[in-house]
């Protein structure tokens, strides 16, 4: 497979990471696109440009419910007659006469003639007199035509994923339907004999699965089917059945557990024998081990068993990789920088992905502390948690007041 990257050794994360883009750029399938009811699209990516048909606001209207008028008719006198009302919806048919003014409510056009709104807390009304407490300024309070989107620009770009607020907006230029690209099928499985679902009882020697659920609730919020393929026994042919029917139906493969050189771990095998398959030593912590291969249609994405180990490598690998498939504009996640609460432990060698608690003193500033045992098999170390503190490769020993970086957990969630 053309530009098939590895690396022995250990890689860091930026580098493996756009290694393996590029190997999937030059090697994907072009992403097929669809048109969907805009009710439909939020959390799709965008496949096409949008350009605004008209203008929004369509006309100059008012920003507030207050009178209409002209601001020279208030320069030698504080009052008006009242011509008239316009509701939003509606259109005022008639030219506004000199020293009149015309009841105005929000959103409604701007009656023609007029050049200013005065809101209605800044005057007083006497039969079909209004008198106005201070000179207004000359077009307050007007939204003008277009001026939040202009007739022919470029509303959205392809490679967005479509958030709320992009729906609105779609919305408010007449958009009822987008262009998106197709949701990648994600089939997820687990590998192991001392695996089992939750549920059911624990025999001697057994575990409950746990990363297929935790994968499926990450990529949620980026539309992607997900299709369960349950737990693969430790068993060649079972493995190699499996593989096979997933790579029929399935965009990408995500597995945990079953990539090591153990005796029973078949999963790197039957990859061999099927298609293609490098282990990457990434240098991060934790997470060391990521396997990324390729079946004859299924790109394959293998995490590591311990939970913490796979819920790390799935948000900060393979979901960055999902991203680029689709084609996503890419984002650099909000690095923000803090000072240690308390003593960090940490040995050079791997970048740590430590999670931990932060806090925002009154002067603004940041600060952080490890939260509780770090080991790849304690998820608990997310329980209360707010961010990841982010310790280099080379960093050691972090010392109370030292400076650092952090990750708020905030930014991963749905928007």
């Amino acid at each position: 497979m053309q530009d098939f990257c590895y690396k022995p050794g250990m890689t860091s994360l930026e580098e493996a990471i756009a290694a393996m883009k590029l190997t999937i750029e030059h090697n994907q399938k072009p992403l097929s696109a669809q048109t969907i009811p805009l009710f439909d699209a939020v959390d799709r990516v965008l496949a096409e440009d949008i350009t605004s048909l008209v203008d929004v606001p369509p006309c100059d209207n008012s920003a507030m419910d207050g009178y209409a008028l002209r601001a020279s008719d208030l320069l030698d006198n504080d009052s008006l007659t009242l011509q008239g009302t316009v509701l939003a919806g509606q259109v005022f048919g008639s030219l506004l006469q000199q020293k009149y003014c015309i009841r105005i409510m929000t959103g409604a056009p701007i009656p023609d003639g007029a050049d200013t709104v005065v809101m209605q807390e800044q005057v007083s009304v006497s039969d079909e007199i209004v008198s106005f407490v201070s000179d207004p300024v000359t077009g307050a309070n007007i939204r003008r035509k277009g001026e939040s989107i202009a007739k022919g620009s470029t509303v959205l770009s392809a490679g967005i994923r479509l958030q709320a607020s992009d729906i609105a907006l779609l919305a408010s230029i007449g958009i009822a339907e987008v262009s998106v690209f197709r949701k990648l099928k994600i089939g997820l499985m687990a590998t192991g004999d001392e695996l089992i679902e939750p549920g059911k009882s624990l025999q001697p020697g057994q575990i409950y699965e746990s990363n297929r659920v935790m994968v499926n609730a990450l990529l949620t919020q980026f539309g992607v089917d997900c299709i369960d393929f349950g737990i693969i026994v430790d068993d060649y042919e079972t493995t190699k059945t499996a593989f096979e029917e997933a790579n029929k139906t399935c965009d990408v493969i995500i597995t945990s557990g079953g990539v090591s050189v153990g005796e029973a771990d078949f999963v790197k095998s039957v990859i061999d024998e099927l298609g293609e398959l490098n282990l990457w030593k990434i240098a991060i912590k934790p997470g060391k081990p990521f396997a990324f291969g390729k079946l004859s249609n299924a790109w394959v994405f293998g995490l590591p068993g311990n939970p913490v180990s796979s819920y790390v490598t799935c948000q900060q690998i393979a979901l960055p990789l999902l991203m680029h498939m689709q084609h996503e504009q890419g984002t650099e996640p909000l690095v923000i920088s803090a000072v240690a609460d308390a003593d960090i432990r940490k040995r050079p060698g791997r970048k740590d992905f430590q999670r931990g608690r932060y806090r925002i003193a009154e002067d603004g500033r940041y600060f952080a502390v490890s939260n509780g045992p770090q080991g790849s098999g304690i998820m608990t170390s997310f329980q209360n948690a707010n961010c990841y503190i982010l310790l280099d490769a080379q960093q050691g020993k972090v010392c109370e007041g030292d400076a650092i970086n952090i990750l708020p957990f905030s930014q991963f969630a749905s928007k």
